[in-house]
């Protein structure tokens, strides 16, 4: 039986922590699906296509993950994909010296790109270069 797990969230944009998140929960599970939340509540800097185009580049061509957008409930969509796991990232950022800046939040990631501030380190080159587009660098 294959497990399948689901990682959610609006990723807007993609961080170098999310990735590092997929990677580790990879040994959970047979197969991850990268779930990109709709988030019509939202305003999101990146489109739903964009926010699936930059994970995919982002994460390469990882076999075990399947990035895929959502719209509805979470548990719903779980059900329908047959998942057991749900994978969730860490809510706050706190100054560890073990993180080394990796899990920043993706609207501080955001903020610190739209007061023009590097965030190179943080994010994959793909998204890097279009977040310096989104705010006219």
């Amino acid at each position: 039986m294959t497990r399948t797990a689901v990682y959610p969230g609006s990723f807007d944009p993609v961080t170098r922590g999310h990735e590092d998140i997929i990677h580790r929960s990879l040994h959970l599970a047979d197969k991850l699906l990268v779930a990109v939340a709709v988030s019509q509540d939202k305003e999101p800097l990146f489109s739903l296509d964009e926010r699936v185009e930059l994970l995919q580049t982002a994460l390469g061509s990882e076999r075990r993950v399947e990035v895929c957008s959502f719209d509805g409930l979470l548990a719903d969509f779980a059900r329908a994909q047959n998942a057991r796991i749900i994978i969730r990232g860490l809510r706050a950022f706190f100054l560890v010296p073990a993180l080394h800046l990796t899990y920043l939040s993706s609207s501080l990631v955001r903020e610190v790109a739209r007061l023009r501030g590097e965030v190179s380190t943080l994010v994959h080159p793909a998204v890097d270069k279009a977040l310096k587009e989104k705010f006219g660098r």
